[in-house]
């Protein structure tokens, strides 16, 4: 069934192998869908964060044997060797399962990336601080302590500033690797929340930590298998009406 929405990335027949073998993509065609909260799910290996690595170009990276096909952002290839990687990186911003807090300080860690692209003006740095910090349901709790260690924060806000990190260079899109895998049932409520709130101006694509936190926040869902997209549905779709035994199984608990 056809998604409503415009489709901020096409995935055309896209192809990853990796030269030791692990978690491969075959064929993988879909859109994903601005200002919406994509969801991308399906048992551990089936080839979610090679999606994710590769639409950040993290893949670059990787001892790779082979990628075909085409991943379009606006039109435009962004596996064209042609791209400028940095730039994309910074439309295309990344947030990993556990969270990698820089050694510095809670604000500096906000403004690391503004800095780095030229950003000197005060005003300017404290606006995104703030922003950044309400948008991932963080300023409350740590606005008298800017100055403090990053370290110094709680696993759950560690997590929810890397969140805050990643959108101060103001990216289109946000992919989540499974962010709140080792959160309380509180933390993940937060993060959850913000996610709701950020997608009515980022495109977002998360790889849930459950089935649960899936069904929860997609507004659309990707079912993957052993490298190979099994259904994509609109998310109340999926997890009322799967078309597919492989998908109902799954949801159902019967695998995974």
């Amino acid at each position: 069934m056809a998604a409503v929405g415009k489709v901020k990335i096409q995935i055309e027949n896209l192809t990853v192998r990796y030269s030791d073998g692990v978690e491969s993509l075959t064929g993988i065609t879909m859109g994903i869908y601005e200002k919406q909260i994509n969801v991308l799910l399906g048992p551990s290996g089936g080839g979610k964060s090679s999606l994710l690595r590769t639409l950040n170009r993290l893949n670059d990276l990787a001892d790779l044997k082979e990628v075909s096909g085409r991943v379009l952002l606006d039109g435009t290839n962004i596996l064209d060797p042609a791209v400028d990687v940095i730039s994309l990186r910074r439309r295309i911003g990344m947030v990993f399962s556990q969270p990698v807090v820089l050694p510095m300080t809670i604000e500096e860690n906000i403004t690391y990336g503004l800095k780095l692209a030229g950003i000197r003006n005060r005003a300017v740095l404290a606006e995104s601080v703030e922003r950044c910090l309400t948008q991932a349901a963080l300023l409350d709790e740590v606005k008298d302590r800017l100055g403090d260690s990053a370290f110094d924060l709680s696993g759950g806000q560690k997590q929810r500033l890397c969140l805050a990190r990643a959108l101060a260079t103001k990216p289109e899109v946000v992919l989540l690797d499974e962010p709140t895998s080792g959160l309380d049932p509180v933390s993940t409520l937060k993060v959850e929340d913000s996610l709701a709130k950020l997608k009515a101006d980022f495109t977002i694509v998360l790889v849930p930590h459950s089935i649960q936190q899936a069904a929860r926040t997609a507004d659309q869902a990707a079912f993957f298998l052993q490298g190979r997209l099994i259904e994509h549905l609109p998310g109340t779709l999926m997890f009322t009406n799967p078309q597919v035994s492989e998908t109902k199984n799954y949801i159902e608990g019967r695998f995974g």
